[in-house]
Parts: C-alpha cells; sequence; structure tokens
C-alpha cells in the first residue's frame, strides 16, 4: 500500500515547477501502478499552450477556475470544482488560470518518472527506460 501526504511532497524533488504551473508528483512509474497522480497548480491568469503527444491525460478540478480550449475545434470549455476533462486523443490546447488558482488532480498515461517538464511543443517526452 502506498501513502502519501502532498504536505510531504511540497519542496523535495516531487514538485515540479515551469512556466506557469506547479506539478507535485504523488505516484511515478516506479510506483508501479501503470499511471502516475499529480497535484497541479495553475495560477490566475496563467497561459499554457500544451500538446501531451506521447501521454494520455485525465484531470479533475478540485478548486479555482479557468478554461482550456481545443486547439483542433475552436471550443472553449469553461473549468471549475467538479469538472474533469480527459485528453484522449493527444488533444492540442491551451489552459487558461481564471481568476484564481486552479488545483487539478491529474493522471498520466503511460506514467512520468518524475522530474519532466514541458519541452517546446508543450509535451512531456516519452520515458524510453
Amino acid at each position: 500500500m502506498i501513502v502519501r501526504d502532498i504536505k510531504d511532497i511540497i519542496g523535495t524533488e516531487r514538485e515540479v515547477e515551469g512556466p506557469g504551473w506547479t506539478s507535485r508528483r504523488m505516484l511515478l512509474k516506479k510506483d508501479g501502478m501503470g499511471f502516475s497522480f499529480h497535484e497541479t497548480i495553475i495560477p490566475a491568469g496563467a497561459k499554457l499552450h500544451l500538446w501531451y503527444k506521447y501521454h494520455l491525460e485525465a484531470v479533475y478540478c478540485v478548486g479555482g477556475n479557468g478554461s482550456i480550449e481545443d486547439l483542433a475545434t475552436g471550443e472553449t470549455h469553461q473549468i471549475h470544482d467538479g469538472v474533469m476533462y480527459a485528453l484522449n486523443n493527444n488533444d492540442r490546447h491551451i489552459l487558461r488560470g481564471g481568476t484564481e488558482a486552479m488545483r487539478l488532480i491529474c493522471s498520466f498515461n503511460p506514467p512520468v518518472t518524475g522530474r519532466e517538464v514541458h519541452d517546446e511543443d508543450g509535451a512531456y517526452l516519452p520515458d524510453d527506460s
């Protein structure tokens, strides 16, 4: 059984930051679950161009607000506490922070190893190990 407290992750190697985001990686590839599990904070007003070419992601908002724009269709969806979105087609998107920081719970398949940051396309590179 794996039990982790987010307070024990903040400020460690499992907390990774980039422009407009902070990801607290609660489960990683080395945990052997077949997916990774993160708490991600998107500050108010952030704008992230993302394209997870090598990963599928499901996201559940548990606080704050913002929006996600599907770059294939131009549709924009509002995100707030209780809203889930899934990038089931490696969707190119823009994630925008709203009037307050968003707190998102995210799952990635395949799992990340822990120190990934977005490349120039907004993707995490695949793990070749």
